[in-house]
């Protein structure tokens, strides 16, 4: 059975970390050729299948542990990526420019080092999601990886320019919704799904004064 919340962490969370592996394989496809998706697809491939079996084994915990283990990691890295969005707030405010990054690595080591470490950003979360509800984080892992393939070819150099700060806002406002909300149900206290919307209305109104204040 479909759990909106979890399917929704699980696609955020994807679109999120994986646009910016994508983003950084369009900048080497210019030199390296359509290798470059492949090396940087390895690197986020090999990531996700060790989360997935690692995901399976937690799932063996008992349900009240996997729901205060979920809601303390969600909680955390819900409040980093809070952090970040406001970092890329603060970067998207500065007149200069960035220089143009230099890959001296290779290819193939620049282009799965950056898929993998992308991918395990995301690995962190899907892992705390997998016991959780199993069909809907693969559904919202495999919902995002095609909005990002998609997104890549349509845009192509475009994709670069994609601002993440209101993603971030977004995607940490739903870890952070979902955290409280397991905290809920460790604690035993039966609590509607339909909470969840004015929870995150609340997280994300905070969450995004946060980012963009002066």
């Amino acid at each position: 059975m479909l759990d909106p919340a979890i399917f929704l962490a699980a696609m955020g969370i994807t679109l999120l970390e994986i646009s910016e592996a994508s983003a950084v394989a369009l900048a080497l496809y210019t030199e390296g050729g359509p290798k470059a998706f492949f090396y940087v697809g390895l690197g986020v491939t090999v990531v996700l299948i060790v989360a997935f079996l690692v995901g399976n084994a937690i799932a063996l915990l008992p349900s009240w542990m996997v729901y205060l283990i979920a809601a303390f990691l969600l909680l955390y890295f819900g409040l980093r990526l809070t952090r970040s969005a406001r970092r890329a707030v603060l970067n998207s405010r500065k007149k200069g420019k960035f220089g143009k990054e230099k890959f001296e690595r290779g290819l193939f080591y620049t282009g799965f080092s950056v898929g993998a470490v992308e991918a395990f950003e995301a690995a962190i979360v899907l892992v705390v999601l997998i016991p959780l509800s199993h069909t809907s984080t693969l559904l919202g892992l495999i919902t995002g990886l095609v909005i990002v393939v998609i997104g890549t070819a349509l845009l192509r150099s475009q994709v670069r320019k994609i601002k993440q700060a209101n993603m971030k806002v977004a995607v940490s406002s739903l870890l952070l919704s979902f955290s409280a909300f397991w905290f809920l149900e460790t604690a035993s206290i039966g609590v509607s799904d339909l909470y969840l919307i004015p929870i995150f209305a609340v997280f994300f109104t905070s969450v995004y004064l946060f980012a963009h204040r002066k």
